[in-house]
């Protein structure tokens, strides 16, 4: 089975909150945490969009692939609250 790893960064500490897609996931039942990633039991995709999509697109062809997003939101260490967005996906 395909598994997808997203690397925290570095100011994430728990504890934190990670959304896939905009829904809240659970730590042990939808992700678990190895050597400083998110570690998905699942394939999960980002969609690059090339030049030649991209120019579809303008002329309102659509072309719809899958784009899983990850975010993780967290208190920095100076007390603020952050979200690292759209956190980078690859291959577990």
């Amino acid at each position: 089975m395909a598994k997808s790893r997203v690397r925290l960064p570095r100011d994430v500490r728990e504890p934190y909150e990670v959304y896939l897609n905009g829904v809240r996931q659970q730590l042990g039942a939808d992700y678990l945490v190895r050597e400083g990633a998110l570690v998905f039991p699942r394939e999960l995709r980002k969609d690059r969009i090339s030049g030649w999509r991209w120019l579809l697109g303008a002329w309102g062809v659509g072309t719809y692939r899958q784009n899983d997003s990850v975010d993780v939101r967290y208190v920095a260490p100076d007390g603020s609250p952050r979200v690292a967005e759209a956190l980078d996906i690859e291959p577990a």
